[in-house]
C-alpha cells in the first residue's frame, strides 16, 4: 500500500474488503487514537484496550462510513468518544461491586522508564480530575482540539456539531481550565486553532489489531 494514498483512498479499499488498506488507516492514526484514549482515562493498559475496540468499530462499519475532508482521524475519535462513554457507565455500574474487591499484590514492573511512566500517569490523573469538573461538551472540545490537534471543522465533523459551536464551547472551555489552574498542565491557555496532531504515549506494547476479509 502507498504511502501517498489518501485516508479517502485508503477508506474506499477497506470498504471493498482490501485489509491491507485498513491496516494502512491504523498504522496512520493508531498514535493519535490511543494518545486520546490516554488522555481521558490515565491509563496506558486501558487505552490500548480501547484502542483496539474503535478501530474493530470502524472495519465492522467501513462500508456505511464515508471520510470527509479527506481524513479519517475526526470519524476515528468520534467512535472513541463513544467508546469512551460507554466505557465510563460500565465503570459506575460496576463501581460499587469493585469496591469491595480485594486490592492486588504489587508487581514490580520490569520495563524501561517506569517511574517517567508512573509520573505521566498521576499528571494525568491530575488533569482527568480537573477535566472532570467540566461539562462533558467542553471536555470533548479541549480533548479533541488541545489535545489531539485537530482544528475546528474536524472537530466540528467529530462531534456532530456546527464550526461555531466548537470555537465557542472551547473558549469558555478554556476559561473554566484556568480558573480551575490547570491551563499550566493542558496547554489551554494561549492555545489558538491548533493545527499539529500527533503525540507520545503509543508504542503498540501489546496492542495488535488483526484484520481479515472475514473479519466482518
Amino acid at each position: 500500500m502507498e504511502q501517498a494514498s489518501t485516508d479517502g483512498e485508503l477508506w474506499r479499499l477497506a470498504a471493498d474488503g482490501r485489509a491491507e488498506a485498513f491496516g494502512a488507516l491504523f498504522e496512520r492514526h493508531a498514535r493519535a487514537v490511543y494518545n486520546h484514549c490516554f488522555r481521558r482515562t490515565a491509563d496506558w493498559s486501558a487505552a490500548e484496550d480501547l484502542v483496539s475496540v474503535v478501530f474493530l468499530e470502524a472495519w465492522r462499519r467501513r462500508g456505511e462510513v464515508r471520510v470527509e475532508r479527506d481524513s479519517a482521524l475526526p470519524w476515528l475519535l468520534g467512535v472513541a468518544n463513544n467508546v469512551l462513554r460507554n466505557r465510563r457507565r460500565s465503570l459506575r455500574r460496576h463501581a460499587a461491586a469493585l469496591a469491595r474487591l480485594p486490592a492486588p499484590p504489587a508487581e514490580p514492573d520490569p520495563a524501561e522508564g517506569v517511574a517517567e511512566r508512573v509520573d505521566l500517569e498521576r499528571r494525568m490523573r491530575r488533569l482527568a480530575a480537573a477535566m472532570e469538573r467540566l461539562p462533558l461538551r467542553y471536555r470533548e472540545v479541549v480533548e479533541l482540539c488541545l489535545w489531539s490537534g485537530l482544528g475546528y471543522a474536524e472537530a466540528a465533523v467529530a462531534l456532530g456539531v456546527p464550526v461555531g459551536t466548537v470555537r465557542s464551547r472551547l473558549s469558555r472551555a478554556k476559561a473554566r481550565l484556568r480558573a480551575l489552574g490547570a491551563a499550566a498542565e493542558d496547554g489551554a491557555g494561549d492555545a489558538a486553532e491548533p493545527a499539529g496532531r500527533g503525540g507520545h504515549g503509543w508504542g503498540g506494547r501489546g496492542t495488535a489489531l488483526r484484520v481479515s476479509e472475514e473479519g466482518t
